[in-house]
């Protein structure tokens, strides 16, 4: 069944970052003005948000964008949950037993994903299978390729209350990836949720 089109705007939104009501008229085959239509609901919901830009020469542009309200129907996976239980860990046990804990969901994702690429030979494919693994997770996973550079690009993080709780998940996800890709390229995130970014982004780069 086909998703309401309010649905798949807050998708497209969700994954584009900002659009312009023609791109969501193209994305939803509707017409300009059917498009605005439903914008206009979702914003009177609260849902979506638009800033106008100059871009040169002709009329400014209105661009969308997801609220926070509009953010939280893409729920973090547990929240709460998460976070009362690495606080406990870290009460409890203190911070090295955290430590060890991060290390270990480290390993075992590690493990679990070198066997999901274990057939990919080239980066390319590399990257399109950890894309689907990931997006399989709830990360909204995508990549592709500027020039000489590839990006990993996540549109929404599952688990970000418990990386907002500590940050040690951020890193052992970048230590991951950069071991995956492998020694010819060099990993960097360049945008980051939990920075107040839209999604999180990793540019891979040839040594």
């Amino acid at each position: 069944m086909k998703k309401p089109a309010a649905d798949r705007i807050l998708m497209f939104l969700k994954m584009r970052g900002e659009a312009t009501s023609l791109l969501i008229a193209e994305e939803l085959s509707v017409t300009k003005e059917g498009a605005r239509k439903h914008l206009l609901n979702l914003a009177q919901e609260g849902l979506i948000q638009s800033t106008v830009k100059s871009e040169g020469v002709g009329r400014p542009s209105t661009y969308y964008t997801l609220t926070e309200k509009g953010l939280a129907q893409f729920p973090d996976t547990h929240a709460d949950v998460t976070v009362q239980l690495l606080k406990s860990v870290k009460n409890l046990l203190g911070e090295n037993a955290l430590d060890l804990l991060i290390s270990d969901r480290e390993k075992n994702t590690h493990d679990r994903y070198e066997k999901a690429l274990s057939k990919s030979k080239s980066i390319e494919q590399r990257l399109e299978v950890l894309a689907k693994v990931r997006s399989d997770e709830g990360y909204m996973a995508e990549w592709k390729k500027e020039g000489q550079e590839y990006f990993l690009i996540e549109n929404h993080c599952p688990i970000c209350a418990a990386a907002t709780e500590c940050q040690g998940f951020c890193r052992a996800e970048l230590s991951n990836f950069q071991s995956l890709i492998g020694k010819d390229y060099t990993v960097e995130r360049i945008d980051h949720i939990i920075s107040g970014g839209q999604r999180c982004v990793y540019k891979i780069s040839n040594l």
